[in-house]
């Protein structure tokens, strides 16, 4: 029981040091490098995951902290991790760069994701059916649904950081969410009759 004040006094010492080099930064560009160096690789994981390509990711992951370094002056202390906002500038850039290269998006899924999305869809046994459905389902989604069920399920975000990184209320990320997945079950209730 004594852990869970210690894991929250850290949480906040996090915080607290992160928000001193967010606000050093505004004046200091140097100030930054612990928090690029902190962040670099989970965006750059973020941005391979949707783009497929080391090198472009590599790319835009630069582009997502360059913006974030011109941009730090406009960071607002909202309550969200820094982490969320740079998230959100990812998104803004992979979106960015499929809509002006007019590449497909492609969906990496593993068995794990297919298993939640499976549990949050149904509540039968056709976990298999889906499974090999599933890739055709997402094709079938427009962007902004696919990165929403990637952010919820696939990477397992709360609502709240979902909500944080697309720009959205929270509320509107839940009802947007169960659309999506009432949209999917159609998808794959058809589908299953063809």
């Amino acid at each position: 029981m004594a852990k869970q004040p210690v894991e929250q006094d850290a949480k906040t010492r996090i915080a607290d040091e992160e928000k001193v080099l967010i606000i050093r930064s505004k004046d200091d560009p140097t100030a930054f490098k612990p928090l690029y160096e902190k962040y670099y690789k989970p965006i750059f994981l973020f941005v391979l995951h949707r783009i497929g390509d080391k090198e472009i990711a590599a790319d835009i992951t630069s582009q997502v902290f360059l913006k974030a370094l011109v941009n730090i002056g406009s960071y607002s202390f909202r309550g969200l991790p820094f982490s969320a906002w740079l998230y959100r500038i990812a998104i803004n850039e992979c979106n960015d760069f499929f809509r002006k290269s007019k590449r497909s998006r492609i969906v990496i899924l593993e068995d794990y994701m297919a298993d939640f999305l499976y549990e949050e869809m149904f509540a039968h046994d056709r976990l298999e059916d889906l499974k090999q459905k599933l890739p055709e389902i997402l094709k079938k989604l427009k962007y902004e649904e696919l990165q929403l069920i990637e952010l919820r399920f696939m990477e397992s975000r709360p609502f709240k950081e979902v909500a944080d990184i697309l720009g959205i209320t929270e509320n509107y990320a839940k009802v947007r969410t169960y659309r999506i997945l009432e949209k999917m079950k159609t998808l794959f209730t058809n589908h299953a009759k063809h």
